[in-house]
């Protein structure tokens, strides 16, 4: 993992599209179309879910799942072709912005390509019959890393994707997937483009333990770290889902968040998310519009990449089907929350947060996170109300009056210590 190259990833906002549910038309053309919206947004980088042929037998739904795959080579007829994909590939560069890729390289379709011509590449269930070993994903079988013909032929793939123009791989469960064969993808890769962006999604603590029960293997987010740049943040997430749920108090969540700057190295980099593709939209979870922003702009300047998952901007409260046509409602895209999102991106390319020493300082007010960094002398603060506290929080910093990054509106700091909002706060010391 190189430092610069992953440090620089912490001021980046990425963008997941799902092109059969992005827009009515549902094609590569489509999405090329909305990429001036996208980029206004404050957009570095687009995850294109799966863009690959799909599978029919065992299907899931009317269309199938996007991650039952049948061909790595090849795309979706219904999105368009080989050719026009290059072509959003290279409108998406032309404003300023990388291509990233789903990746699915623990399964395949049943019908697979790939199975049809190599199916000593395939586990095999205890009876001889190729499967899975997740109960629940009938669609697909899985592949068997200890054949390396197998790292071949997939590596072959990753580097067909480089040379056609794609900038980095989201990897789907990447962590059952065997460590020494991401770092060898990652060593032959970049002999052709040495700044592939390598995602991993890691998976939930509760899901590792689960695969591990079963005698298989599942790498940790800190081994993943050794071939990837970013993994997901789903070792935080469960507990913030815990703390929305009411199980746990709101530091309960932080702690785990403070084991971050520990446990992982030290220019790790977290996809931080407030939904995906595979959690319950966030304006359905919160519903209310002071503390959806306030938890939005905790995202934004927390450590690592921001996601949004397309829909995300204009409070989408409905999760699409992955299965089926259903399409991404745009009714409530307004230019008030854009506006919110666009000046948390410009304050996001500050060097606090790339560069800068991060603390989520613990305060005798629950219910509130203050949270810092601190670089070359000088420090940016964050202070979210997430529960709508009254009164003051003791900061502990100097005096003074102080300009709010969000909203311009005058800080004041006073005995260290500053009243609280209904707003979030940011601003530099």
């Amino acid at each position: 993992m190189a430092n610069d190259t992953c440090v620089s990833l912490r001021n980046n906002v990425i963008y997941s599209v799902y092109v059969r549910n992005h827009s009515k038309g549902g094609t590569f053309h489509d999405v090329m179309n909305d990429l001036p919206r996208i980029k206004e947004l404050g957009v570095d980088t687009i995850w294109f879910m799966p863009i690959h042929p799909i599978g029919v037998v065992n299907k899931k739904g009317s269309l199938g799942c996007p991650y039952a795959i049948k061909d790595y080579k090849d795309v979706n007829p219904d999105y368009g072709d080989l050719d026009s994909f290059k072509k959003l590939v290279d409108s998406i560069h032309s404003h300023n912005m990388k291509c990233i890729i789903d990746v699915v390289y623990n399964h395949t379709s049943p019908d697979s390509v790939l199975y049809n011509k190599s199916p000593q590449f395939f586990y095999r269930k205890p009876n001889g019959d190729v499967g899975n070993k997740v109960a629940d994903w009938y669609d697909i079988i899985d592949l068997d890393y200890s054949n390396k013909d197998l790292w071949v032929e997939l590596i072959e793939a990753l580097k067909f994707w480089v040379t056609l123009g794609v900038d980095g791989f989201r990897c789907d469960v990447a962590p059952l997937i065997p460590l020494e064969f991401w770092m060898e993808a990652k060593a032959e890769v970049e002999k052709i483009n040495k700044d592939v962006i390598w995602l991993s999604e890691t998976v939930d603590p509760g899901f590792i333990n689960y695969i591990r029960q079963q005698n298989f293997y599942a790498a940790s987010d800190s081994e993943i770290y050794q071939a990837f740049d970013i993994t997901y943040d789903y070792d935080g997430f469960s507990y913030f889902k815990n703390y929305l749920e009411g199980q746990i108090p709101l530091n309960s969540y932080l702690e785990k968040l403070r084991q971050q700057e520990y446990i992982y190295p030290a220019n790790y980099v977290k996809l931080r998310f407030l939904e995906n593709h595979d959690q319950a939209r966030i304006k359905k979870l919160i519903p209310q519009e002071d503390k959806l922003r306030m938890w939005t702009a905790f995202m934004y300047f927390q450590r690592g990449s921001v996601l949004l998952y397309a829909g995300q901007e204009a409070q989408e409260t409905h999760t699409p089907s992955l299965f089926d046509v259903d399409l991404v409602t745009w009714n409530n895209l307004n230019s008030d929350f854009t506006s919110y999102l666009k000046t948390l991106y410009s304050i996001k390319q500050k060097d606090y947060f790339s560069k800068g020493y991060y603390t989520i300082n613990k305060l005798d007010k629950d219910g509130v996170i203050y949270a810092t960094y601190e670089y070359n002398n000088k420090a940016i603060v964050g202070v979210f109300n997430v529960e709508g506290k009254i009164g003051e929080v003791n900061l502990n910093i100097k005096d003074g009056n102080y300009t709010n990054l969000i909203d311009k509106t005058s800080v004041e700091v006073k005995d260290g210590k500053v009243q609280l909002s209904d707003t979030a706060v940011i601003f530099e010391v």
